[in-house]
């Protein structure tokens, strides 16, 4: 693991070196704007401000606009400049400042490093010294990366996350205390262009902002002061938005791929909650309608449409190769019980790793609770096809199949006759069925 730790202490800069540091940046974010569309876009959305290195040692962001230590600029290639430039803009695209919640702020801090550097590294760019790494961390979100981390990890963040500040239990919100209001800090500029787009009157990059620089005039910025719950909701919409706006033209351009690409795509999809998704399925499914089917032969040749309600038949399939958490399992189990009984369902259990579990399948009747068997072995890999190849091999015709799983396996190569719903959880792709997001 890559330790952390900030530049050497800052020593007066003439006013041709500060000069010479705001080309630098300049040149960083041009080179951006040309050769990495998407991130180019993102970084034309901060302001940048020379901050006091006894706050801000390396760079930092607090999702308004982009602080940096002159000395340390100064000591990055042009190339590392552009990795901080795009790390400060990928934290406010991912809205890091606003999804914290209840974790503890340098652990969740840890976590956003981890999981913005292997994207940047992965599209070309050049990290600095000290950037937090680890292969084993490509891929996942912040969240997923977070109980992954020590509780003592002392590591440090290569930059400074502004946005909001640690409290005494270690909660989520702004951290901002009765002093902090008192201090009432100047509005950064960045922030007063917010309020104008926030009306719907974006504005465009103005020449001062677009040479990198705050104009070069006046004392480095003053740490700026956490952000409030509402300016966290107000940011994190605006800066979704560009988010999609950036995707959308780097994919014009044909500039966007990789992990990128995939990350973007699951950031974007709607975030509707699962068990209203999984109970309108299962409504759906289980409606009462009307049936012409010939009752019997003395009804004679007249067939009238009756109406019917008849007991639905689910399979649900569970993976228990390791990758779903025992509480979330849990609460799939509890809102399957809770529907199959609204829907008069009887629910076929099939848990599955690369195998069948043995004393599969467990059949429940809508009047019986139900429970995931007490033992279950799992743990090995991840295989879809003996869950079908047994309701082939059994004649089944499910009315439904619900199957819970991160979706990482092998597929059978053919669909199914009856609907599937696979409740996913991470980033993994269905090759048919309804997919709906977990997390």
């Amino acid at each position: 693991m890559n330790k952390g730790s900030g530049p050497p202490g800052s020593v007066g800069l003439s006013d041709a070196e500060r000069r010479g540091i705001e080309t630098k940046l300049a040149a960083a974010r041009t080179r951006l704007i040309l050769d990495k569309p998407f991130l180019g876009a993102l970084v034309l959305r901060l302001p940048m401000h020379a901050s006091d290195p006894a706050w801000c040692p390396t760079t930092g962001t607090d999702a308004r606009a982009f602080y940096y230590n002159p000395e340390y600029i100064a000591s990055l290639s042009l190339d590392q400049t552009q990795f901080m430039l795009a790390h400060e803009a990928l934290h406010c695209a991912l809205s890091h400042f606003a999804r914290r919640q209840h974790r503890v702020k340098h652990k969740w801090d840890l976590a956003c490093d981890y999981a913005i550097n292997p994207l940047l590294i992965g599209d070309g760019l050049s990290p600095p010294p000290n950037a937090l790494v680890m292969p084993f961390y490509t891929g996942m979100t912040a969240e997923e990366i977070y109980p992954l981390i020590d509780d003592n990890d002392q590591s440090e963040t290569l930059d400074k996350h502004a946005y909001d500040r640690e409290d005494r239990q270690g909660g989520s919100r702004s951290g901002m205390t009765e002093k902090d209001f008192d201090r009432k800090p100047e509005q950064p500029q960045s922030q007063r262009g917010e309020a104008n787009e926030g009306r719907g009157t974006e504005r465009s990059a103005q020449p001062s902002q677009a040479d990198g620089s705050d104009g070069g005039a006046g004392e480095p910025k003053s740490e700026p002061r956490p952000l409030t719950p509402d300016e966290q909701e107000t940011l994190s919409v605006q800066w979704q938005q560009r988010l999609a706006g950036a995707a959308q033209q780097a994919q014009q351009a044909g500039k966007l791929g990789g992990e990128m690409a995939r990350m973007i795509d699951h950031l974007l999809q709607p975030r509707l909650p699962w068990r209203m998704l999984l109970a309108r399925y299962m409504t759906a499914v289980s409606r009462e309608d009307y049936s012409y089917a010939r009752p019997s032969r003395r009804a004679g040749d007249l067939i009238m449409p009756s109406l019917r309600s008849q007991q639905m038949d689910v399979l649900v399939a569970v993976d228990t190769s390791g990758s779903i958490k025992q509480d979330e399992l849990d609460a799939f189990i509890g809102e399957i019980d809770a529907l199959k009984g609204q829907v008069r369902a009887r629910v076929t259990l099939l848990p599955c790793d690369a195998a069948l579990c043995e004393g599969a399948p467990f059949r429940f009747e809508p009047w019986e609770t139900f429970r995931l068997p007490e033992r279950i072995r799992g743990g090995g890999g991840t295989s879809f096809r003996p869950v079908f190849q047994w309701v082939e091999r059994m004649g089944e015709r499910p009315d439904l199949l619900v199957y819970f799983t991160d979706a990482q396996g092998d597929f059978p190569p053919v669909e199914p006759p009856f609907p599937v719903i696979w409740l996913v959880k991470g980033r993994g792709k269905v090759p048919w069925g309804q997919r709906i997001q977990l997390n």
